[in-house]
């Protein structure tokens, strides 16, 4: 198994609520926008410390078993899971009724 289907394992499900959300309850773009930017600052947060880490050798990544594509040291992979997070989160919160938008 390579870290890219790994990675789909978490990240199709996380799309799928999220589309669920915006054909149900139909989200402001202020909520996309704030979703948007949540993991974007995930994503940037993740390449640097996930860098960090590798550079010091906490650990790694089988070469074998990656696309090859990095932002920085970190493999692109390895960004499945805030996209994941940051897309299941706020879209279960929604879903499930979560304090509606002012």
């Amino acid at each position: 198994m390579t870290y890219l289907s790994l990675g789909a394992i978490f990240l199709l499900p996380a799309l799928v609520v999220a589309i669920v959300v915006w054909r149900r309850r139909r989200p402001s773009r202020t909520w996309w926008s704030a979703t948007a930017v949540s993991a974007l600052v995930l994503v940037v947060l993740t390449a640097i410390f996930d860098s960090v880490m590798i550079a010091v050798d906490l650990f790694r990544f089988d070469e074998a078993a990656l696309v090859g594509v990095r932002l920085g040291l970190a493999p692109l992979e390895d960004l499945a899971w805030p996209l994941a997070a940051a897309l299941l989160l706020p879209s279960l919160w929604h879903l499930l009724g979560g304090e509606e938008e002012r």
